[in-house]
């Protein structure tokens, strides 16, 4: 029995793309993109330097531009956007669906964006105008209003007919939507209840009526929670009165997902979610440059406390050798903490009456934490230094840093969220901070009061 080939990694796919560039194989790259999908395409434009970035982009057809450009992550996209030509753009934009023209065209200047929104067909301008009126990051901005809908009292044989003079039907169709004369929303009709049902029932008798719809005012956030809670496939967006919008499909949720995921991380580290990884060295740095100076000034803070230890430090050297260990620990721990009340957060875990009982968990898994390290270094310093007193000061500064950090990790976010600030962007900073600054303190104070 012949065995099947496993499909090419990415990484070597990437490659055979870069050694094809290098070695003027244009031809040959063409016919592989071919076997690509868009959004693997869309992929390895964003894993190569500017220069053969634009070869690639050179050599794609240009009926599958607009598709490919869906896919990319806005820095990326832009400056592909920024090499190319008016007509280029028009043609591209033609191929791209309501939503993800909606993004494109934030990215253009007015007169372009402008003139792009002229020329495409009135049915495509009115689905355009119909996202753009909602804001970004809500269901109407992301919905697909490519969408067949079908009356309750037909039969399912009329509906049959109605999908087979269709040529295709839109991507990830796996329900119709029901509505009534005035467009209103009245619920869901499987295509499996078409395939199987009786030609002559009614479409009222099969359909779902209690199948979830949401607002399309409702955040992406809350839409990505009731496709994960419900494990929906499709699900309709309706306006105010219930009227239908259009769909959004699970493959949308997945971009929503990984976006939050990637915007989660990135933001951790004072980073855009849209970051192009091979950008330009000045605006990298000019991006970086602005969270490297908000930590200089804590960092600054935190040795200003040190600074006013200098004579207990002076006097005792094992204090400086040691104290780096009580405020590393107080950052593990209150990261630990402060990523968990973030995810908590983001996924709307958190309310009014819970937070005094996380508050208590975390604080006593801090303690518990505390107590069981605080002995642990005390006895390797003790080993170390042979001084008990350093070694009793030492577990006390690590339990109540610990405390500290545990407490600052479910308050920060908590405080964050309360005054519109993304906690993910700069609770680990303020965190960072107080952990060192209550680190410090403790340890150097108590070491001034109890050995000199």
């Amino acid at each position: 029995m012949n065995s099947i080939e496993q499909p090419a990694s990415t990484a070597d796919i990437l490659n055979s793309v870069v050694s094809d560039i290098n070695s003027e194989r244009l031809e040959d790259l063409s016919n592989k993109l071919d076997e690509f999908h868009p959004s693997e395409v869309a992929n390895l434009l964003e894993s190569l330097p500017p220069v053969k970035r634009k070869i690639l982009w050179g050599i794609i057809p240009g009926e599958q531009e607009g598709e490919v450009l869906t896919h990319m992550r806005d820095e990326a996209r832009a400056a592909i956007i920024e090499e190319m030509k008016q007509d280029q753009l028009l043609a591209a934009a033609g191929n791209m669906n309501a939503s993800k023209l909606a993004n494109v065209l934030g990215e253009l200047p007015n007169d372009i964006s402008d003139n792009i929104f002229q020329a495409l067909e009135d049915d495509h301008r009115k689905r355009l105008e119909t996202v753009l009126s909602y804001d970004e990051k809500t269901a109407g901005r992301i919905m697909n209003t490519d969408v067949i809908s079908v009356r309750q009292n037909v039969t399912l044989a009329v509906v049959l007919r109605w999908l087979r003079r269709h040529l295709m039907l839109p991507v990830h169709t796996d329900a119709l939507m029901v509505i009534d004369e005035e467009n209103r929303y009245l619920g869901k009709l499987h295509l499996s209840n078409v395939v199987i049902g009786a030609p002559d029932e009614l479409v009222q008798n099969v359909m779902r009526s209690d199948a979830n719809s949401i607002k399309a005012s409702c955040s992406i956030t809350e839409v990505a929670a009731l496709f994960e809670r419900r494990d929906l496939i499709s699900v309709a967006v309706l306006d105010e009165n219930d009227h239908l919008l259009g769909r959004i499909t699970i493959d949308d949720v997945v971009d929503i997902i990984r976006e939050q995921a990637d915007a989660t991380l990135l933001k951790s580290a004072g980073l855009n979610e849209e970051q192009d990884l091979f950008s330009p060295i000045l605006p990298s740095a000019k991006q970086r440059g602005l969270w490297l100076g908000l930590n200089l000034i804590t960092v600054f803070f935190a040795a200003w406390v040190i600074g006013q230890f200098q004579e207990v430090l002076d006097e005792i050297v094992a204090l400086a050798v040691l104290m780096p260990i009580v405020a590393s620990m107080g950052g593990i721990a209150g990261s630990q903490t402060l990523t968990l009340t973030i995810r908590g957060l983001a996924l709307d875990q958190i309310a009014k009456s819970n937070i005094k009982w996380l508050t208590m968990k975390e604080i006593a898994v801090g303690g518990l934490n505390g107590l069981v390290w605080a002995v642990t270094v005390a006895i390797a310093s003790f080993i170390w230094f042979d001084n008990k007193g350093i070694a009793i000061i030492l577990a006390v500064a690590m339990l109540l840093n610990l405390l500290a950090a545990s407490l600052s990790g479910v308050i920060i976010p908590l405080i964050l969220n309360r005054m519109g600030i993304d906690p993910a962007l700069s609770g680990a900073v303020i965190l960072t901070t107080i952990t060192d600054v209550i680190g410090f303190l403790s340890f150097l104070g108590l070491a001034s009061l109890y050995l000199l």
